[in-house]
């Protein structure tokens, strides 16, 4: 059995907990270690009990740079009771490098995979930041066996024209796991509104984009009740000025709580007609170019996905032709977007989703375990590469015995 050691930046991540789960399916053994992100309760993850490397803060990027120095100074007394892994991912910039030191710390030459599924703003600027950032990413990233990645934009964009980073890519999007039968057999139905009954629009997952939520109010108060905005997931709360009180102050919106990832999304997707795949966090950078959970999400269940021009999102719809596209971030093109919805047209834009192959939303047992092998062959790789290595050794060693 393949043991992975997995590095991530926040251990109640949802995602993480779906990657773990991913590679459990897969047939992997997974150690987690990782860091606690403000006082966020942490995610239940099968039969896995975290590693705890210290507490970081959202949107304190030095901050988590100095935990992590701390970290891996004690990381040898922190893995001291963890068997030898075959294979070290690091999730995000900061963990590869606390990947690299565990691997100096185990000795050997397993391999280490840097996943990377956003491009943090910092990498992408112009001056001595984020040439002291990309220096570095180079730097860690430069023995890695492969890079993972969720968007072809982040390839297209950044890792080959900005990055300097040569290793194999694979793309790994966000898809639904899907591993019951239960899962993969959904049969979606239309649910347009009852009549009287506001038109939902669901916001889920990673709530971290002020311009988002500041539309989505502005937008539901012109339509005085026809569109109601239901939000369910994680607040990043650093993120706005006071997200409880405008959710709170808002007559058409509410928040629903955190969900957990497969197992509620039939039930909250199944609520609204909707799904906002809209993110202004890093407007012209990393979001424009992800392809979000929420997009995978909505698709599979059955729910129109609004996204805006020019982002990957937007051409990933207009490639199979289904979704909605707003062309200005205001209250007013989105009204002009939406405001003559009415059954027909919702139906003709379910129809559209409806027919998509099942395939490209979700990801099954199978799937993982292809993630898994695909994995283990770089160890495989790596074992072949160690014998090549050792065989002038081994003749030299003939020749003296000669």
């Amino acid at each position: 059995m393949l043991h992975i050691l997995y590095f991530v930046h926040d251990l109640a991540d949802p995602a993480v907990r779906r990657r773990v789960l991913m590679l459990q399916a897969g047939g992997a053994l997974v150690t987690l270690a990782g860091f606690r992100r403000d006082d966020n309760a942490l995610a239940a993850i099968n039969g896995v009990e975290p590693i705890e490397l210290g507490k970081t803060q959202d949107a304190q990027f030095a901050q988590r740079i100095a935990a992590v120095a701390r970290s891996a100074a004690k990381l040898r007394s922190a893995l001291r009771s963890v068997a030898r892994p075959d294979l070290i991912i690091g999730r995000n910039l900061e963990m590869l490098a606390l990947a690299n030191r565990a691997k100096s710390v185990f000795g050997g030459d397993m391999p280490v995979v840097y996943e990377c599924l956003d491009i943090h703003r910092l990498l992408l600027r112009d001056d001595v930041v984020g040439s002291a950032l990309r220096s570095a990413e180079r730097y860690f990233g430069s023995q890695a066996a492969l890079l993972v990645t969720s968007s072809p934009a982040f390839i297209e964009r950044y890792f080959r024209p900005r990055s300097g980073l040569h290793v194999p890519v694979m793309l790994l999007e966000n898809k639904v796991l899907a591993l019951e039968p239960a899962a993969r057999a959904i049969t979606l139905a239309a649910r347009p509104p009852a009549a009287g009954k506001p038109w939902k629009i669901g916001w889920f997952g990673a709530l971290r984009c002020r311009k988002s939520l500041a539309l989505l109010d502005q937008f539901s108060r012109r339509m005085e009740g026809r569109f109601e905005i239901v939000l369910r997931g994680r607040p990043a709360y650093s993120e706005f000025e006071d997200f409880d009180r405008t959710v709170r102050d808002a007559p058409f919106m509410h928040f629903g709580g955190a969900y957990k990832n497969p197992e509620d999304l039939s039930a909250i997707y199944g609520e609204v007609q909707f799904s906002w795949a809209i993110d202004f966090f890093e407007e012209g950078l990393n979001s424009s170019w992800l392809l979000p959970n929420r997009l995978y999400e909505g698709g599979l269940y059955g729910t129109v996905p609004i996204a805006i021009k020019e982002t990957e999102t937007a051409r990933f719809l207009a490639s199979r032709r289904i979704g909605l596209t707003l062309d200005e971030a205001d209250a007013e093109h989105l009204a002009a977007l939406l405001g003559e919805m009415d059954t027909k047209r919702y139906l003709d834009a379910f129809e559209a989703v409806a027919s998509q192959d099942r395939k490209q939303w979700m990801m099954d047992r199978a799937d993982c375990q292809g993630l898994v092998q695909r994995l283990a062959s770089l160890t495989r790789a790596n074992e072949q590469i160690a014998e090549v290595q050792a065989l002038p050794q081994l003749h030299r060693n003939r020749g003296g015995l000669q």
